[in-house]
């Protein structure tokens, strides 16, 4: 059976996102100063054949952890839905 998941990987939020800082101060710049907070991530979307859904929820979880985020400086949740 085929599912998609969807996977978010963010910089956790201890940690500084020199990106975000940079996108936040552009905002700024061009007059949007209601916008407090930009935090820059990685959206990832995996095509997954599995037997079951808890299958390719743990087939997701593996490619999270063994190569798609970095546990020292980033986060991952994902969600996984058929088709």
């Amino acid at each position: 059976m085929k599912y998609t998941a969807h996977i978010n990987v963010m910089p956790l939020k201890e940690l500084l996102d020199p990106q975000g800082k940079a996108v936040n101060n552009s905002l700024h710049n061009l007059g949007l100063g209601q916008v407090q907070d930009v935090r820059i991530g990685k959206h990832i979307t995996l095509s997954i054949d599995a037997a079951s859904k808890d299958e390719a929820q743990k087939l997701a979880e593996d490619a999270c952890k063994k190569l798609l985020a970095n546990p020292v400086m980033e986060s991952f949740e994902f969600t996984v839905t058929e088709g």
